[in-house]
């Protein structure tokens, strides 16, 4: 019995999404991809969800959606063989400051360095910096407290990176909570130093 070839059930529209997205260098949005084909939008969407579906049963390859633009990527199960392979296992790693600080801004965006400062406890000022060369982290603008602080939100390479379509979904986590629970920690540590 022959194997099951299912790539007659994907319709030539998504079949050129394929190939757009395979080409595209970046995001692409729904109606970049409408003007293209020169189909409505419904039928992109239709389409690449269809497509979305095949790729994750078929091939190595997903459609990521980030705020309502796609790209075509590997398979998050690949990703070590990937980095093994391409020489980045390295230099793709973050380290638990990044990924702290990253979530601090994550949920709390816009937020300035010294908001990630006082959650964290100590000076963030190199990760921050790191994670902006990196792409991840992105100036918002200014804040209107004392000294106009920078703000700081994150950018589609942070989405891209963890495989997020949106911040909604995250885990919720109550940020307040453990700053509380972190001074206290504090407080608890300096009481017990001065006895």
């Amino acid at each position: 019995m022959p194997e099951h070839d299912s790539t007659h059930l994907l319709s030539p529209t998504s079949k050129a999404l394929e190939a757009l997205l395979f080409a595209a260098p970046g995001l692409s949005s729904v109606e970049q991809l409408s003007q293209a084909l020169n189909v409505s939008k419904s039928e992109i969407e239709k389409s690449l969800e269809a497509l979305s579906i095949h790729l994750a049963a078929e091939h190595g390859l997903r459609l990521q959606k980030i705020k309502n633009q796609y790209q075509m990527v590997t398979a998050p199960e690949h990703a070590e063989l990937i980095e093994k392979f391409l020489g980045l296992e390295v230099t793709s790693r973050l380290t638990q400051a990044a990924l702290e600080v990253l979530a601090i801004v994550a949920y709390k965006q816009p937020t300035t360095r010294p908001e990630i400062d006082s959650i964290r406890g100590v000076n963030s000022d190199g990760v921050v910096k790191s994670l902006l060369a990196k792409g991840l982290i992105e100036e918002l603008g200014r804040s209107e407290a004392i000294g106009r602080p920078i703000l700081y939100g994150v950018t589609n390479e942070f989405f891209q990176h963890f495989g997020l379509e949106s911040l909604d979904q995250l885990p919720e986590v109550d940020l307040e909570g453990l700053l509380a629970a972190s001074q206290s920690a504090e407080n608890e540590e300096m009481r017990l130093l001065k006895d």
